[in-house]
C-alpha cells in the first residue's frame, strides 16, 4: 500500500500573492477534515531563513503542497537545500486553481507529480557552467 502523503499548506502571508478567499477557504477545508496537515506562515520566508523543516519535508517522502507556482516551490525548496523529489512531489497553485479544485487534489491520496523538469542549480553553479562554454 502507498504512503499516503503529507500536506503542506502555505498561507503566503508577506508576499500575499494568493487571492484571500482562496486560501481562506483552502485552509478551512483543512482544518475541518479532520486529518493532520503542516501549516506555515510563508514558504518564502522559510526559505530565504534556510528553515530545517523543509529538509524535513522534502526527505519525508510523497507530499502535496498547496501554495503558488509548482516552479516556485521547487525552486523556494531547492534555495534552501532541501531539493523535492519530482516524482513524490504534486504542489497545487493557488494563485490559478479555484479552492474547489485545491481541496478535491489535497483530498485524493494519488500524487500528481508535476514539478518542473530539471535540475535546480545555484547562481555560483550557473556562473561557472556559464563561463565554461
Amino acid at each position: 500500500m502507498a504512503e499516503a502523503p503529507r500536506i503542506l499548506y502555505c498561507h503566503c502571508t508577506y508576499a500575499q500573492v494568493v487571492p484571500k478567499e482562496v486560501k481562506e477557504a483552502v485552509l478551512k477545508q483543512r482544518c475541518e477534515s479532520g486529518l493532520a496537515f503542516d501549516a506555515v506562515a510563508d514558504l518564502c520566508e522559510m526559505s530565504a531563513r534556510h528553515d530545517p523543516h523543509l529538509k524535513n519535508l522534502a526527505a519525508g517522502g510523497p507530499v502535496k503542497i498547496a501554495a503558488c507556482y509548482p516552479r516556485a516551490v521547487k525552486w523556494l525548496f531547492a534555495a534552501a537545500e532541501a531539493p523535492l523529489a519530482g516524482e513524490t512531489t504534486e504542489v497545487l497553485n493557488m494563485r490559478v486553481q479555484s479552492a474547489a479544485d485545491v481541496c478535491a487534489a489535497l483530498g485524493n491520496a494519488a500524487i500528481a507529480p508535476n514539478l518542473p523538469a530539471g535540475k535546480p542549480v545555484d547562481a555560483a553553479s550557473a556562473a561557472a557552467a556559464g563561463a565554461a562554454s
